[in-house]
Order: structure tokens, then sequence, then C-alpha cells
């Protein structure tokens, strides 16, 4: 008779969305005018926003989770790619640094790419939803701020930041704390 031991996965989403959740409300804050955009957002978004998430992805996708792999991963490596614009180490090579169109478009991008995955949400929990939506809120209301160069929308869209972060922060402690107690403890429908 053949001893069979089952091992316990972990689930790599609730750092994940903790890396995320964290670093979009700094970030944010720094959109708001509540703080200025210093070593302390930068460090976040290199650790905690691009590392952590990159390494919660291959998890994902090691699990057979297209979807969060996807996520984790490519939000990342967004973090990164957005603090090589902002300390624009490409200046050696005699690249120009990003204005104010390219930014836009960059969020665009970004923006477009996140409203695919807020519809790959819609078979998720509505707190992945609202991460997603907000998200996709937060990424058109950004590139609309940088084409057009009026502040307060920037303003808006970081307060839609802050809440989207928030809303992400909330997603990774239910995941925890509910798959520590083994029931419901804060809901995620």
């Amino acid at each position: 008779m053949s001893e069979q031991t089952q091992e316990k996965k972990a689930n790599p989403g609730a750092l994940g969305l903790l890396g995320f959740g964290m670093t979009t409300v700094l970030l944010n804050l720094h959109n708001t005018g509540i703080i200025e955009l210093s070593a302390v957002i930068v460090a976040m978004g290199l650790a905690l926003g691009g590392l952590a998430q990159v390494i919660a992805g291959i998890f994902e996708l090691r699990g057979g989770n297209t979807f969060g792999g996807t996520a984790f991963t490519a939000y990342g490596l967004f973090w990164w790619s957005l603090l090589f614009i902002w300390t624009d180490p490409a200046k050696n090579f005699g690249i120009l640094n990003a204005d104010d169109k390219s930014v836009g478009f960059y969020l665009l991008l970004w923006g477009i790419f996140t409203l695919f995955m807020y519809i790959a949400t819609l078979r998720h929990n509505i707190a992945t939803q609202i991460v997603f939506m907000t998200l996709t809120i937060l990424f058109f209301g950004l590139a609309i701020g940088e084409f057009s160069g009026v502040s307060a929308v920037t303003v808006v869209s970081g307060w839609v930041g802050v809440a989207c972060g928030a809303s992400a922060i909330y997603n990774a402690m239910g995941q925890v704390i509910n798959g520590e107690y083994g029931k419901t403890v804060l809901p995620l429908g």
C-alpha cells in the first residue's frame, strides 16, 4: 500500500493583489497631489509592485491560471517600465525622455489591455471586478490627463486610483483571512 500525501497549494494571488494595491495607492496619492513623487514610490514600485507581482504571476502561470499569471506578470512589469520611464536611464544612450504624448499613448495601451482583462473578470468575484473596473477608468483617465494637459483630470483619476488600490488590498486581505479561517470573514462576492 502506497502512502499518498497531498501538498497544500498556496494562493499567490493574495501577494500579487497586495503588491498591486499598496503600490497603486502610493502612486495615486501622488497623482492626487497629497505626496510628492519620491524614492518611497519608486522603491515600492520596484519591490512590491514589480517583483512581488512578477513572482505571483509566475506561480499563477505554473498553477495553470492564465488570467492571474497574465495580470500579475504584466502589471508587475508595468511598474518596472514606469520606473524606467521616470528614472530615464535610456538618456545615456541618446534616447529621448518620455513626453506627455508618448506617456499618454503608454497609458492608453495599458487602459485597453485592462479593459479586456476587466471583461475576463466578469467570470470572477465582485471584488476582482471592482479592481479591474477602477483600474480601467484610472488608465483611461490618466491617459486623457496626459493628452489634454488638464491637471484636474489627473487628480480625479488619482482618487479613482486610490479606490482601485484600496479594493485590491481588501481583495488580497480577504483571500488571506478567508483562507486562514476556512470561511468567509471578508466577503469578496
